[in-house]
């Protein structure tokens, strides 16, 4: 995917051959760059595959964690169950006094 954006390869650099003339660069000066070059490329390649993987261990992570939020709230006791507690709780402390 990230080849299919870019203009060189670290291979494309390694191997670019230039023409010479009277007055142009030293040969040497310009493959001792090149390396330069090609070593950040690879730096490049490397951390992105790095973020990459992070980038989607962390997606997954994210779907996964809706997940187990909803989970507790589906065992959770309903309002009606709550209410019937608090009625048998109310007749257990005060007797049958509330209803007379």
């Amino acid at each position: 995917m990230l080849e299919q954006k870019l203009n060189l390869s670290a291979k494309d650099i390694l191997e670019k051959e230039f023409k010479t003339s009277m007055r142009g660069y030293k040969p040497e000066d310009v493959d001792k760059f090149l390396d330069v070059i090609i070593k950040d490329y690879e730096t490049f390649f490397s951390v992105i595959d790095e973020l990459q993987q992070e980038n989607m261990r962390l997606k997954k992570q994210a779907e996964e964690t809706p997940r187990r939020a909803a989970a507790p709230q589906t065992a959770g006791t309903t309002n009606f169950d709550i209410l019937k507690r608090l009625s048998n709780l109310e007749k257990h402390v005060f007797g049958n006094k509330l209803y007379d």
